[in-house]
């Protein structure tokens, strides 16, 4: 059969409808049984099972050391399209970030190219990563880390938006925007109890050591840029007024438009953490998370998405210039090879955006579905695209080398 567009398109229609409800089965498990990072085992077992049951792929459970991650490799030689699928909650608010979804897209767009590869006998490979913890720990970086994006030429994933304020500028998603880089430190005061009304002198205050790393947070925020932040709340804190406070927690997030930026910003927070033991004479300890790092946007590729959804009757802008106020660790991944990260508009009846219950509700309706099977299938697409095309993936990882010169 020739591998021409329109067959391409026809072929993935075809395959994805063949699927029936079960890709909507898939989506509903995992939005009704929602799971924190690195605890998804429902969802890993759940994707896993149904990829068996669908494919004669072999799939790698608890892959690369992460007992809620996975691996599965199509077709042969050739460049590698790698997509994502993320499946943890927040919380006490479930799948507020539509995750199901994300996952339902990955799996989706991994198997129609799949089949597409071998139907068409195209070279080139596709990979589907399940990648746990992207709302706090960062399994892609322990992904990256272990080298399970190694073998992958270009990332693909999309991200569930509400679709109100697009469609107010007459689109329906945006396929390439810059994200914000940030990371967390735990900050851990331990000093000494004593009565705090016999001899309050032989104690060491832990409460005030975090009060003044407090004030001293806030008034650097007077002196940080409009578009950096510094968020924190006391994880631990004393209970009682008659003694001393020995030990108390505070977790600030820190985030700058680059990795970077924000890395130069962590460091004046921890030296108003360092501050708050120096006054009070407490022990410091200082925990810090992973760094997630700023999207790259990759132009090529973000209008080659936009292509494949117009091709559905989908208006998606290729880039905004505007970023993201949220971070991800797909930003991790589009350091170290061309990433996408879309964002494509589900319906919210009360335009909420994500992290709220309504989005929560809206990112497990049949709608959202129907949406999300569009993205996946471009997203199959695109692959297509780069697999058949030397130019587009020329392209692709030109603007990435120019890039990498940039940061």
């Amino acid at each position: 059969m020739e591998c021409n567009r329109d067959n391409a398109n026809r072929i993935i229609d075809e395959y994805i409808s063949s699927l029936g409800d079960s890709l909507r089965h898939l989506n509903q498990s995992i939005h009704n049984n929602p799971e924190l990072a690195y605890q998804e085992h429902h969802a890993h077992a759940t994707i896993c099972t149904f990829l068996e049951e669908h494919t004669t792929i072999s799939v790698t459970r608890n892959a690369y050391g992460l007992a809620t991650a996975f691996e599965t490799v199509s077709g042969s030689g050739g460049k590698c399209i790698s997509f994502n699928a993320e499946y943890d909650a927040l919380p006490g608010i479930g799948h507020a970030c539509g995750h199901n979804l994300i996952a339902t897209a990955g799996v989706t767009g991994f198997l129609a190219l799949s089949y597409l590869i071998e139907r068409l006998g195209i070279p080139g490979r596709a990979q589907l990563l399940g990648t746990p913890a992207e709302e706090d720990g960062g399994g892609k970086i322990d992904l990256l880390k272990a080298g399970a994006y190694n073998k992958a030429d270009v990332s693909l994933m999309i991200h569930p938006t509400s679709d109100q304020p697009l469609r107010e500028h007459g689109i329906t998603g945006v396929a390439g925007q810059t994200s914000i880089s940030c990371f967390d430190l735990i900050c851990t005061y331990e000093g000494a109890s004593a009565h705090a009304s016999a001899n309050p002198w032989d104690g060491i205050n832990a409460l005030d050591a975090i009060v003044c790393a407090y004030n001293n947070i806030s008034m650097l925020r007077q002196q940080i840029k409009p578009e950096e932040r510094i968020h924190g709340a006391i994880m631990e804190a004393p209970k009682i007024t008659n003694a001393i406070p020995e030990k108390t927690v505070t977790k600030y997030t820190v985030r700058s438009p680059t990795m970077k930026d924000t890395i130069a910003l962590g460091e004046r927070v921890r030296a108003c953490l360092q501050a708050g033991a120096l006054a009070t004479g407490c022990q410091l300890q200082i925990e810090e998370t992973p760094l997630y790092a700023d999207l790259r946007v990759n132009e090529p590729l973000c209008d080659e998405l936009a292509k494949c959804m117009a091709e559905q009757g989908e208006k998606v802008q290729a880039v905004h210039d505007d970023s993201i106020p949220g971070s991800t660790d797909q930003g991790n991944v589009s350091y170290a090879l061309p990433g996408l990260h879309a964002n494509i508009g589900i319906p919210v009846s009360s335009g909420a955006f994500p992290h709220t219950r309504d989005f929560c509700t809206a990112a497990g309706e049949a709608a959202a579905h129907g949406v999300i099977l569009k993205a996946a299938k471009a997203m199959a697409m695109t692959g297509w695209g780069l697999l058949t095309d030397d130019s587009l993936y020329g392209r692709v990882k030109d603007a990435f080398d120019q890039d990498c010169k940039l940061r």
